[in-house]
């Protein structure tokens, strides 16, 4: 998953999967993908989607439901996560406090739940004999959670702590501002972590709004994958989640409205003890159901940017500018984020800046991008989308996403849009959506660093401005 926080002081490991063996076609990906993914919708709504895979004796059961940040206001920042961990606590058939968590204890269970964006999932990881017993439960937890005061109580503290190790990391600050920057009035829809108010103000019955509305097997995936037959994980979900009843559609109801552009460029500062200088400059990327084909585009520009031997790198890091600097897409339906990350030293701050500002200017020329680079970046992303099949399940974290972000057919897809990228299409998308575009530039720096330096908002803005 394309997920920004993975960006850690712009060290990112890129995995090379050219050992792998998969068909060279695309078109025989896609047949290969279609034959081991069997789906169905169930007469309430809910996609099933399974996959087998018989080499070891466990099955992932997850469910992903359509929720996250991006229906958050900026009253309820946070309640989705909040959500999330309520849901392990007592249901309808294990009311009292710790009964659900020991009955997934005593089925063996490896079991969690996250919440990002556009999606919120939970996963359990069990024996295969236990399936029939681990979609029960789960089912139990989805469709009738009771949100008891004092589990509520107890997980809200659960989470203010998570947002308190947050806290202690300088670059959470920085991701926070720079987000902030970026989104502006729509930073609560990008804000999964939420704010510390409104999780500690939450009651049972905000819960319960959040599960009549969203929690509904018409905006819900169920995902069964590893060592169980396609037909017998089907009829399991049907018995397990068949009687939940249909509801209306969450987003005809509250429709989600659009992220307002980025006008103007912006500049952001924030200080924290560290020693090097943090750069990244950001900028809003193609929606994945407003501009399919740019997202494909982003994907491919961004990992040749980030080859050893790009002209990008060559210019940037091979220079001895940035000690590490690195390309990113996000992936997201609601408008994700293009980030360039990099790390440099204070006395070579502004020169490596201005080479970044220098070098984004050139990214949507003829010729910046050869037909000799793109290829083996293209086998690279096809052979990593097969090879992700025999994780059966880090597979089904995969397909949750791309089914609650952009439809299970843009993964179906992938393989071969990915065959189809050109140079010319890599310009397109860096001439649309970066060359000259609006865009924010922020530095994570010391105090005594940026007292040194002089470095303002201003002329970071200045640097990020249109020609």
């Amino acid at each position: 998953m394309k997920l920004i926080r993975a960006l850690r002081s712009g060290l990112v490991a890129a995995i090379v999967l050219s050992a792998v063996v998969v068909p060279a076609d695309a078109h025989a990906q896609r047949a290969e993908l279609e034959r081991r993914i069997s789906r169905d919708t169930l007469a309430n709504g809910l996609t099933v989607i399974v996959v087998d895979n018989p080499g070891v004796p466990l099955v992932t059961i997850e469910a992903v439901v359509r929720n996250g940040s991006f229906t958050q206001t900026p009253d309820d920042q946070g309640l989705a996560h909040l959500y999330e961990h309520m849901i392990f606590g007592a249901n309808a058939q294990w009311s009292s406090p710790g009964a659900f968590m020991n009955r997934l204890s005593q089925l063996g269970a490896d079991f969690n739940g996250t919440t990002g964006e556009e999606r919120v999932n939970y996963y359990l990881t069990l024996s295969s004999d236990s399936a029939e017993a681990g979609m029960r439960a789960l089912a139990a937890a989805l469709r009738a959670p009771l949100f008891r005061p004092d589990e509520m109580d107890r997980e809200r503290q659960v989470v203010i702590g998570e947002y308190d190790r947050n806290e202690s990391d300088p670059f959470y600050h920085f991701q926070r501002a720079m987000g902030k920057a970026l989104y502006g009035d729509a930073w609560s829809r990008k804000n999964p972590l939420g704010e510390r108010d409104v999780i500690l103000a939450a009651t049972p019955e905000k819960m319960r709004s959040i599960q009549r509305r969203y929690y509904v097997p018409n905006n819900t995936a169920l995902l069964v994958t590893g060592d169980i037959r396609p037909d017998r994980a089907m009829q399991l979900a049907r018995d397990a989640f068949g009687g939940w009843e249909r509801a209306a559609d969450p987003f005809t109801e509250r429709p989600i409205a659009a992220v307002p552009p980025l006008t103007a460029s912006k500049g952001v500062v924030v200080e924290q003890p560290i020693g090097p200088v943090v750069v990244m400059r950001q900028w809003h990327g193609p929606s994945a159901r407003g501009d399919v084909a740019a997202t494909y585009a982003a994907d491919v520009f961004s990992d040749v940017m980030n080859q050893s031997g790009s002209r990008f790198r060559r210019r940037l890091v091979d220079s001895g500018l940035f000690q590490s600097i690195h390309v990113n897409y996000y992936t997201l339906n609601q408008t994700g984020p293009i980030t360039i990350l990099g790390e440099t030293t204070p006395e070579r701050l502004r020169e490596a800046i201005a080479a970044l500002d220098a070098e984004l200017k050139r990214v949507g020329e003829p010729g910046y991008i050869t037909p000799e680079e793109l290829e083996p970046v293209k086998r690279q992303r096809s052979a990593g989308t097969v090879f992700s099949l025999e994780r059966p399940s880090g597979f089904a974290h995969q397909l949750g996403f791309w089914w609650s972000v952009t439809g299970l057919e843009y993964f179906l897809g992938y393989v071969d849009a990915m065959a189809r990228q050109t140079p010319a299409d890599l310009q397109a998308y860096a001439r649309r959506y970066i060359v000259g575009k609006p865009s924010v530039t922020g530095v994570l720096l010391s105090a005594e660093t940026r007292r040194a330096l002089g470095v303002t908002e201003a002329e970071l803005a200045r640097g990020g401005a249109t020609p």
